[in-house]
């Protein structure tokens, strides 16, 4: 059998990594993400060493307790993982695991949709100046 063991009183209760990481580092990316509907506004912001691996991750959210659990989860999950990895989380996965019901997969969405902002503006700080040739000759 499937037994559901649920993740989800201890991200409640213990939330793992809030805090903040220095948004003015290169190698630091940060995501914003809001459902003004609900109120709930996500910052999760991620570490990635030289190798394009993420080392740290960290978050604050302000809103319900599935808002605060699936953020805390999500920073779990993108730890150790790079950064085309990390995209592949899904909400799915996180409301899964933190067995959210069907009213609070809005939280699991926002969660997502933070790590991907957080990792293009990682991405965007690595490479300010695409358009521009390589070298110059």
């Amino acid at each position: 059998g499937d037994a559901v063991l649920c993740q989800v009183v201890d991200h409640y209760e213990n939330p793992r990594n809030v805090g903040s990481l220095d948004r003015n580092a290169k190698n630091v990316g940060t995501g914003l993400v809001g459902a003004p509907a609900c109120g709930d506004v996500m910052k999760l912001q991620v570490e990635v060493d030289e190798n394009g691996k993420i080392v740290d991750a960290r978050f604050k959210t302000f809103g319900c307790g599935s808002a605060i659990a699936s953020s805390s989860l999500a920073t779990e999950w993108v730890k150790g993982k790079t950064v085309d990895e990390a995209l592949k989380i899904k909400n799915t996965d996180i409301a899964k695991e933190l067995c959210l019901p069907p009213v609070k997969l809005h939280c699991s969405m926002l969660a997502e949709d933070a790590i991907k902002a957080a990792l293009a503006d990682y991405k965007l700080k690595q490479d300010p100046k695409k358009e521009e040739p390589e070298k110059k000759a």
